[in-house]
């Protein structure tokens, strides 16, 4: 079996080095994706977003209320707006993530105790601007109704203590654990990279598979790699071992791209060397699934364009469905097993329990087992599964 895997990597070399591209599509385009992923993120914090201010007051303490929310860390008033329709059509357009509204007569309302409202109007589809943006204004809103109420108190003659007290009767003590700081770089660009070397993984096994289908030189890669005609149909092993030096240049390339993804998020997560041991097991054992995933895609279809087509149905939403963004204990029964069955999420989960959560380590065997079963039991049925196609010459060709 080592004769015919070393056999079958070398005629698969032969042909990466004929072909630039294919090369650089195993090698050099995953580690610049990842870096450029990990560099989109790389502010952490979304910060200074960009809304306009309609006042339409234009008092002193519509002017303090403006001079808070510019303060404010995640706030940028970038637009001074004269009127409603002024205000929609710069956020229609997207030059501003929202607005706030302070009414007429603001200022002499609160003076004589009278209730009142500063609007916010936001774009809620775009959900995490949104978010960031009604927390900031809530805060500083908040700050100036409570400079205005201690200010109220005191003058009706209550201590600053008695002030403070009478304002806040009921505190909640809220206590974060893991991503204090809602760190967008360890929340999502340390859970995408994972996710696009699955997509990338397993689209180079596919390809490295399909493609003899589609040039019709399976016969050719199994002569030299076997060593022998094989008019009769080889064995399993021999498959097997012939497919797994097909792959072995994928899978390095992915590897080398995961090793840079893993040193880059060393630099964001604190975790204890033996998490990272295993997580880092964990990321392999999916690289080496997905292009396993991919080798049988190609081999069960016989067609280059099927078996691509299932990678993007298999890996394009799986981070939709892995629980980092959208709980899974809240999708549909169907959506529960389909997300489930996915390999991403057990990685995704692993990573997460022993790196940000640092969970013990027994919750890691299973997922480790799953991913390390996955993935043996993929490559030998798609040493059947090539046995299948080898059988059968007259689908070979198919696009």
């Amino acid at each position: 079996m080592l004769r015919i895997a070393q056999a079958s990597a070398l005629h698969e070399w032969e042909r990466l080095r004929e072909d630039p591209w294919d090369l650089a599509m195993i090698s050099l385009v995953p580690m610049l994706t990842v870096l450029l992923l990990w560099w989109i993120f790389s502010a952490g914090l979304p910060g200074k977003l960009p809304i306009g201010l309609l006042d339409q007051d234009h008092s002193a303490l519509s002017r303090q209320a403006a001079r808070l929310l510019q303060a404010s860390p995640g706030l940028d008033i970038t637009r001074t707006l004269t009127s409603e329709h002024d205000a929609e059509q710069a956020l229609r357009s997207g030059q501003i993530e929202a607005y706030v509204q302070i009414p007429p007569d603001f200022a002499r309302q609160v003076t004589t105790q009278r209730p009142t409202r500063v609007v916010l109007v936001h774009n809620a589809q775009r959900s995490m601007p949104s978010g960031s943006v009604q927390r900031d204004v809530r805060a500083a809103i908040g700050a100036l109704s409570a400079g205005i109420e201690l200010e109220a108190r005191m003058r009706r003659g209550q201590s600053p203590a008695q002030a403070h007290a009478a304002l806040a009767p009921l505190r909640l003590d809220a206590t974060g654990l893991f991503n204090v700081s809602a760190n967008y770089q360890v929340f999502l660009a340390t859970t995408l990279m994972p996710a696009l070397l699955h997509i990338l993984a397993m689209t180079a096994g596919a390809w490295a598979m399909g493609r003899k289908l589609r040039d019709r030189s399976l016969d050719v890669w199994l002569r030299d790699a076997i060593g022998e005609p094989v008019g009769a149909l080889p064995g399993w092993s021999a498959l097997l071992a012939a497919i797994l030096g097909k792959v072995i240049w994928p899978m390095l390339g992915m590897m080398a791209a995961a090793s840079v993804a893993f040193t880059l998020m060393t630099t964001r997560l604190h975790a204890a060397p033996a998490a990272w041991v295993v997580t880092w097991t964990g990321l392999l054992l999916l690289v080496l699934l997905s292009v396993a995933l991919g080798a049988l895609a190609a081999s069960l279809t016989l067609s280059l364009r099927m078996a691509l087509s299932m990678t993007g149905f298999i890996t394009a939403p799986a981070f939709a469905f892995s629980g980092v963004g959208y709980p899974i204990l809240a999708m549909p029964p169907g959506a529960q097993i389909w997300a489930n069955a996915l390999p991403l999420t057990h990685y995704l989960q692993l990573q997460v329990r022993m790196l940000e959560m640092q969970a013990p380590l027994t919750l890691a065997w299973w997922p480790l087992a799953g991913l390390a079963g996955g993935t043996l039991a993929t490559l030998g049925l798609s040493a059947l599964a090539l046995r299948r196609a080898q059988a059968l010459p007259e689908r070979w060709g198919a696009r």
